[in-house]
């Protein structure tokens, strides 16, 4: 698969202002503001949140009830078929149809993009090849399996060179090693080819692995926008274990300043906010007495941070 020349990138891939969607009394998007820079962005929510909504209006296919969206700079509005011809789209249903092959139709949706029809043919080989149906590209689609159907579905997303492609629940129905090879796919989309991906799921986990960016939607509306680099960073802990007495060892700590969580038995977890607090933990320790089973540093799961969050709100 090659990259072609494109023209100057916007400056975000996605961009919303107080964009609303409603199907009479259900609001699937309420005044949902936020801006999703190019890279991998994974969108986060429960089924229901509103995720596949966006997806359809970001294509131009579903008109905002108000608001506005942009796709690489251009209104979503007015500007779908131009949207269409610099975007991927990988969806979320089962669509293919049974007694083509995966190079029938990726080619004919190739042409339908407009390419012409050798060129068609070669970046069909190409794209398939990079998903992993090279051996497999000319049987019925009807007789693949799960994971190579999702594989087609990403193959024609990508097969026209587009500038973004938006992945919705890519690796739906897949077992977990297939779920690990999608999301190596999707990793080396943006990293070998420079294309932006936009990709949804219900599964936190899944994204926090592969996204530079994480977006996450409940209900239709934004609950947090944040890279993932900084909250992973932000949640950085030191795991300490100690043979005895880590509630003395606790107390000190704290007499100090630290923000220690108790963990249980003789471990508990402190953040490291300068490199005094590290010294006060061997100190303590030798104070005590007590010897240092482990010094681990720790970073929370993004599904931990979020689960925090939504205690503290609740007790607020």
């Amino acid at each position: 698969m090659q990259t072609t020349g494109r023209e100057p990138a916007a400056a975000q891939a996605v961009a919303t202002h107080e964009l609303t969607r409603t199907f009479g009394p259900v609001t699937a998007l309420s005044r949902l503001d936020v801006t999703m820079p190019r890279g991998v962005v994974g969108l986060v929510g429960a089924n229901g949140a509103g995720k596949s909504t966006l997806i359809k209006i970001l294509l131009g296919l579903l008109r905002p009830t108000s608001g506005r969206a942009e796709v690489l700079g251009l209104d979503c509005g007015t500007d779908g078929p131009a949207i269409r011809r610099l975007v991927g789209y990988m969806p979320e249903s089962e669509c293919l149809p049974p007694d083509v092959s995966a190079t029938e139709l990726v080619v004919h949706l190739a042409r339908m993009s407009g390419l012409p029809a050798e060129v068609a043919r070669e970046r069909t080989a190409d794209t398939l090849r990079h998903v992993g149906l090279h051996e497999e590209r000319y049987r019925p689609i009807g007789g693949y399996s799960t994971g190579m159907k999702q594989r087609v579905k990403l193959a024609q997303a990508l097969v026209h060179d587009p500038r973004l492609v938006l992945l919705d629940e890519p690796t739906n129905g897949l077992d977990p090693a297939g779920r690990d090879e999608m999301l190596g796919l999707i990793q080396r989309i943006s990293t070998d080819f420079g294309i932006s991906v936009l990709v949804t799921s219900h599964l936190l986990g899944e994204l926090e692995r592969i996204a530079d960016h994480l977006v996450v939607i409940d209900g239709g509306v934004l609950q947090r926008s944040t890279s993932t680099a900084d909250a992973t960073r932000l949640s950085g802990v030191i795991l300490v274990e100690v043979t005895d007495r880590a509630d003395e060892l606790v107390a000190r700590l704290r007499a100090i300043g630290a923000r220690v969580a108790e963990g249980g038995g003789q471990s508990f977890t402190v953040e490291p906010t300068d490199d005094a607090v590290l010294d006060a933990v061997q100190g303590g320790a030798a104070d005590l007495g007590v010897g240092l089973v482990r010094m681990q540093r720790r970073r929370h799961h993004l599904t931990e941070m979020f689960r925090e969050q939504e205690v503290t709100d609740v007790r607020r």
